[in-house]
């Protein structure tokens, strides 16, 4: 039996130091796709089958002696420092190279046939310059984006070297690694504002020769960046990517309300984030995921799920209502399950598609809008001088 209390687990994960060399050294399979990485070994003499023999060992088997005997570093991009349990929900939080942290999730999801598999929810950066009141990650502010390396190293950890919980290995299961079948770009950060590290990490989760998760398992979440919306649109044109998922933190019905909590209305207004939603190229069968955090006394009374699903009609989507979360010193509590039902109930009485948010992993801090240690804001600012 799951015992449901939270637990925390300070770790230091370490693998052993690899070998390098300095043709190598900035060769990292983590960054490059199999075919990019492959062609820039050929450049320093290692055959194509070589190369790609490497790199499919890394990411399929956990083997780093092929790349190291190519001459490539394997050293971590990181640490694990901190996991915190909740059930079958596990945040781990990495310390990087410069002594920040990038926090992620693996968030059980049932299956309706029974069991679970697993979702990652990745950082693309360390805190958000967004500003979202909401949201915890946000108190921080912006200390860094992540680089592709450590985006895709989250994936990594979690896949391997991530301890499992102790009731799976109690029941037999191994000691480290979690099957990974979707990814989320929803944990720390606002995607849109790094795609050059984002989708550069989606090309090589994408990777058959490497992680190889299909677009359609993936799916990145913005605040609202219509150009990045924009730009990403562009990305799924390209062969292998029209199935990424996008998801749209929408969160309100209208301007006013929107932006009491999200300062990036004021500079990208509603109708205009609407405009570049509605002009998104997804395929036909495809339904966009518009993010609804249901904020007590803000935007949850009916009369704001009327007028939003004014705004939705006519666009394929799925409205997913997700309870709030209270972040530290949360002005707001978490919804009284009646209002979220009722909101829910009024809503597809508008005809709307919805689906809930499941709440996993709120006492460790680990659910929708709650990524983010103080700790790390206060050293982060300290080593900028922010």
């Amino acid at each position: 039996m799951i015992d449901p209390a939270p637990r925390t687990i300070a770790t230091a994960v370490h693998l052993p130091q690899q070998a390098t060399s300095a043709r190598g050294r900035r060769l990292d399979p983590r960054a490059l796709d199999s075919g990019s990485f492959v062609e820039a070994m050929r450049d320093h003499g290692t055959s194509r089958p070589a190369g790609l023999a490497a790199y499919r060992a890394w990411y399929r088997d956990h083997d780093p002696r092929p790349l190291e005997a190519i001459g490539v570093s394997t050293e971590p991009r990181g640490e694990i420092v901190r996991t915190e349990i909740e059930g079958l929900t596990v945040k781990f939080a990495l310390r990087l190279d410069d002594g920040l942290e990038s926090e992620s999730v693996v968030i059980p999801m049932r299956k309706r046939s029974g069991g679970f598999s697993r979702t990652l929810c990745v950082s693309s950066q360390v805190g958000c310059a967004m500003g979202c009141r909401f949201c915890e990650t946000a108190q921080m502010g912006l200390l860094r984006s992540l680089a592709t390396e450590e985006i895709v190293e989250q994936w990594r950890f979690a896949r391997f070297i991530l301890p499992r919980t102790p009731e799976e290995i109690a029941a037999g299961g191994p000691a480290t690694g979690h099957e990974i079948r979707n990814i989320v770009f929803m944990g720390m950060g606002e995607p849109m504002e790094n795609l050059d590290a984002v989708l550069p990490a989606v090309r090589v989760l994408c990777d058959r020769n490497g992680p190889g998760l299909a677009a359609s398992r993936i799916a990145i979440s913005t605040v609202g960046r219509v150009e990045g919306i924009r730009r990403l649109g562009a990305f799924i044109q390209e062969p292998g990517y029209r199935g990424l998922g996008l998801a749209i933190s929408v969160n309100a019905p209208n301007d006013a309300v929107r932006d009491e909590i999200m300062p990036i209305n004021r500079a990208e207004p509603i109708d205009a984030l609407f405009e570049a939603i509605r002009a998104f190229p997804k395929r036909p069968s495809a339904a966009l995921c518009i993010e609804y955090v249901l904020i007590p006394g803000v935007n949850d009374r009916l009369e704001h799920c009327d007028e939003l699903c004014g705004r939705l009609r006519g666009l394929k989507c799925s409205l997913n209502v997700i309870p709030y979360n209270p972040r530290r010193d949360s002005p707001w509590p978490a919804p009284e399950e009646s209002t979220v039902e009722a909101f829910i109930g009024r809503a597809i009485a508008n005809g709307q598609f919805v689906k809930r948010r499941g709440t996993k992993g709120r006492d460790v801090m680990g659910a929708c809008g709650q990524l983010g240690n103080p700790e790390i804001r206060r050293a982060g600012r300290r080593g900028t001088g922010v």
